[in-house]
């Protein structure tokens, strides 16, 4: 009976893992959330499910056979990575949108700045108009 119980926790622990890793794959966008078959990426609760995996090997230390550790290992392993990857994405979406926001700005300051050229170059045009005829 005690082999069974073994192979029970055995399974539980290893759904255990893949739930927690599920819900770390949903977060970072890698598959699709199956409540609204969508894909959606939560970084922040990609990270909670991640140090919830960690949290767990560490605590679980030698409990664990040779297979449950390098299963949770592999699947930490794997996470990380794709997180890390994912973080450098979407920095690099945030940088690219900064920089698109301060093109808009000087584009828009540049034709500011145009506009303000033309008005006073007619602006003067007509003083020296004015000035051209004062003087005849």
């Amino acid at each position: 009976m005690s082999g069974e119980k073994l192979d029970q926790d055995e399974q539980m622990f290893i759904h255990l893992i893949s739930s927690f890793s599920s819900t770390a794959w949903i977060g970072l966008g890698k598959i699709k959330n199956p409540v609204t078959d969508k894909i959606e990426r939560d970084l922040q609760q990609a990270s909670y499910a991640i140090d919830m995996l960690d949290m767990l090997s560490r605590r679980m230390g030698d409990n664990l056979s040779d297979a449950e550790k390098r299963f949770l290992n592999s699947a930490i392993g794997d996470l990380k990575i794709n997180y890390v990857d994912e973080v450098k994405k979407s920095e690099e979406a945030k940088d690219k949108a900064d920089a698109e926001k301060v093109d808009e700005k000087e584009k828009d300051s540049l034709e500011t700045g145009a506009v303000s050229d033309l008005e006073n170059d007619e602006e003067s045009g007509e003083k020296k108009t004015d000035e051209n005829t004062e003087d005849k």
